[in-house]
């Protein structure tokens, strides 16, 4: 028996050293942590569906849950991720743009939106089901459009998560994806309806091989050898539906409050209710005798009556700082501020509000570019300029050889609107003085064409020369202070140096 006790208590300190970690440790704290250790496709696999219907329905019911996402695609895609040739020849770079600005009105296969509303709608789909599948539809010349290529969106439920198989050639089916043997994507195994509309299709169970370079999967991977996305309400889920429970059973409370119920006990419940006579008194449905108050009445209870008021109890001074922590939570699981969340604004100031923002935009930018551009766009603009090549829409002798030159593009996401612009501009101002920034930066990252924006210049002062106008918007002819200048050169103040000029944007 000592001996047994010996090797107990020597074997004790090693399980809670857990190999040199404490959160490794099997101690009292962790008793009960008992985590999966199955691959991120594993978990996505058999948990997925359960988490895109749960999502979907919080989505559908919950105000935060919903507004969080339209802050989320708002701020991401806004009025949309636009694309900017980088080809060199002016002429080719300006064709692709006029052709391009046509088919997005067309983009739309359902046609209900127009290809910045399918960004907004992949993102939506993204953020709440957790992926999102687009396939290119090429078209006949019979449809007269603008280029051949057309873009049909599809929910997540499309791609069945338990379809699982190995081929006869070598391929491999994994959650309805298809890889070769290499781990390459080949195909994607798609339903040919949604499969919630059972009831409308009579299709909806069958499945269709779509191969890969017909289909963009859009999900914004969490781990290596990710093959499906994952709801982003995933982590605060529980919390949201819970969060949602506690809220109506208080709003309930409140409600029920002013609210005045009375219970009259008695000792024989074959006397009349306060005083009613026999027969007379009014019943409930299940023949339970009931009695009313009237305003200013006074009531007589017979001998062994007595009746008690209920005492619905308040909600409490700790219930909006027990709210606000809550929605913090959820917002940190989100990505989101609070203040996006709630639209509270009550407590924040410029710099505070401000300083949240720059962390929720670094998380925006991330987005676009990994995700949406790199999964999306990319992709679409080279299916469209091969679509266009073919289709002889764009003088493209020289595609064959220099086929990058036309697949050379920039996505400009929509400029962000600062809380107090004119700080933000006057900073620009001066970097761009300093030679820190150019010009062409600054008209970017506003969401425009830094050549656009030169034409457009260039047409509004030769239209003002033309009419004898004068702007102090105009550089040429007056002063940043909007004093006229004589020949061109700038008229400065009597106590000022042409070396203290910079002063002027001030």
């Amino acid at each position: 028996m000592g001996y047994w006790r010996n090797l107990i208590r020597a074997a004790v300190p090693a399980l809670r050293l857990g190999a040199g970690y404490e959160a490794a440790a099997t101690t009292r704290r962790t008793q009960g942590w008992n985590p999966s250790s199955d691959g991120i496709n594993a978990l996505v696999s058999g948990g997925g569906d359960a988490l895109r219907s749960r999502s979907r329905d919080m989505v559908r019911r919950n105000a935060w849950a919903a507004n969080a996402i339209d802050s989320f695609v708002a701020n991401s895609v806004g009025t949309g991720i636009k694309p900017q040739s980088k080809h060199p020849d002016a002429e080719v770079k300006r064709k692709l743009q006029q052709l391009w600005l046509r088919w997005t009105d067309e983009a739309d296969a359902s046609g209900l939106t127009d290809f910045y509303g399918l960004q907004a709608l992949i993102c939506r789909a993204t953020v709440e089901g957790g992926e999102c599948i687009v396939r290119l539809r090429p078209r006949r010349p019979e449809d007269r459009l603008s280029v051949p290529l057309q873009l049909q969106v599809l929910e997540a439920e499309h791609l069945p998560a338990s379809r699982n198989e190995n081929l006869a050639n070598g391929n491999v089916i994994r959650a309805g994806i298809e890889y070769d043997k290499i781990g390459r994507r080949t195909a994607y195994h798609l339903y040919r309806e949604h499969p919630g509309e059972k009831l409308m299709f009579a299709q909806a169970g069958e499945t269709t091989r779509v191969t890969a370079d017909g289909v963009l999967h859009v999900y914004k991977p969490l781990r290596p050898g990710q093959h499906r996305g994952q709801p982003w309400l995933t982590q605060v889920l529980v919390k949201l539906h819970e969060l949602d429970q506690y809220d109506d059973a208080e709003l309930v409370r409140k409600k029920l409050a002013p609210m005045f119920a009375a219970f009259i006990i008695e000792n024989n419940p074959d006397d009349p209710v306060i005083g009613a006579k026999p027969g007379e008194g009014a019943k409930d449905s299940s023949g339970v005798p009931l009695a009313g108050l009237e305003p200013g009445s006074m009531v007589k209870l017979l001998p062994g009556e007595d009746v008690k008021f209920t005492e619905p109890g308040d909600v409490g001074g700790m219930y909006a700082e027990f709210m606000k922590v809550q929605l913090r939570a959820i917002a940190a699981g989100l990505g989101i501020t609070y203040e996006q969340l709630t639209g509270d604004l009550e407590k924040v100031n410029y710099s505070s509000i401000r300083a949240g923002l720059l962390e929720f935009r670094r998380r925006c930018e991330q987005f676009q570019h990994q995700v949406m551009v790199f999964q999306f766009c990319r992709p679409v603009w080279r299916a469209w300029i091969e679509a266009a090549v073919l289709a002889g829409e764009i003088p493209a002798r020289d595609y064959a050889r220099n086929r990058h030159l036309y697949l050379d593009v920039e996505w400009r996401p929509p400029s962000w609107d600062w809380v107090d612009p004119l700080k933000d501009m006057k900073a620009e101002v001066t970097a761009v003085r300093a030679g820190f920034k150019p010009r062409g930066a600054v008209v970017n990252e506003m969401g425009y064409d830094e050549e656009d924006v030169d034409r457009q210049i260039a047409a509004d002062n030769a239209r003002a020369d033309s009419l004898g106008l004068t702007f102090d918007t105009d550089p040429r002819k007056t002063t940043a202070n909007g004093q006229q200048s004589q020949a061109g050169v700038p008229l400065l103040p009597p106590a000022q140096t042409a070396g203290e000029e910079s002063s002027l944007i001030q």
